[in-house]
């Protein structure tokens, strides 16, 4: 039995998040597996670093898998994106010790969420940025996202319908990038929670149109109640784009994305 890890990147708008639901709805954990069962002849289940939601892409999502199959490496990449959707795409792969654990042995994941803020909305980008057509207080926002960094109980910040035992995450950095119309918040914690990432970014953007200052968000956090924050911010802009893992796997580094998503710091 062989285990290896990969690198996917995907459009997820076609989808239905990450994680295969019921038949008939579809999913980029259950696309991949069907491809990856057909390549290996064989029944294979796949094991992302993190789930996604509904409309959500992914630049490094980190996942393995077990199989009996011998291929090459070549054979698995190259088998395997020849007959992927063309939304869906393996950047990487590699035999790994049967320890990894795409899931469990992540110590970090890390998120971006990009936001346009331009009066006219982009028709390239349709669904791959949050259009904001409306003027931003940018440096408030700014400030504001570093409210988010370290131990927090993020209550108000999960979706109701969020499965995890509780709400405690450790981000261990939250920070709003400014290039030209793009805005990219840049966040990465031991973990998140349902819409956790969208809901800060609902948070910053009624900041940053004034409707709240920006030690509201203490308020917030005091409440532990879903109901004190406010919009969630749409899919679109947001990007899995990181799972951090022990130097010992020895992971490829690789880009962070394209050029709206892949902004100096």
């Amino acid at each position: 039995m062989q285990r290896f890890a990969m690198g996917i990147e995907f459009c997820g708008m076609r989808y239905k998040g990450w994680q295969t639901q019921q038949p008939g709805v579809r999913s980029i954990q259950q696309t991949m597996e069907n491809v990856l069962s057909k390549i290996a002849d064989e029944p294979i289940i796949l094991h992302g670093a993190g789930r996604t939601d509904a409309g959500v892409h992914a630049t490094n999502m980190v996942a393995h898998f077990d199989t009996h199959a011998i291929r090459p490496i070549r054979g698995w990449l190259m088998g395997t994106n020849s007959q992927l959707p063309k939304d869906i795409a393996i950047q990487w792969i590699r035999e790994m010790d049967q320890d990894f654990h795409a899931r469990f042995k992540a110590q970090a994941r890390r998120y971006r969420y990009v936001v346009y803020n331009h009066p006219s909305r982009p028709a390239l980008l349709h669904k791959q940025v949050t259009h904001a057509y409306y003027a931003l207080d940018v440096d408030k926002m700014i400030e504001a996202a570093g409210k988010f960094e370290g131990v927090h109980n993020f209550e108000s910040f999960r979706a109701a319908a969020c499965q995890s035992n509780q709400p405690v995450r450790h981000v261990t950095h939250c920070r709003l990038i400014r290039h030209g119309a793009y805005l990219v918040l840049d966040i990465q914690a031991d973990g998140f929670l349902h819409h956790m990432v969208r809901n800060i970014m609902g948070c910053l953007l009624e900041i940053g149109q004034g409707m709240y200052e920006v030690e509201h968000i203490d308020a917030i956090f005091a409440a532990e109640d879903r109901k004190a924050a406010g919009i969630t911010a749409p899919p679109d802009g947001l990007y899995f784009i990181q799972a951090d893992y022990p130097e010992q796997f020895a992971l490829p580094h690789v880009p962070l994305g394209p050029h709206w998503l892949n902004l100096p710091e």
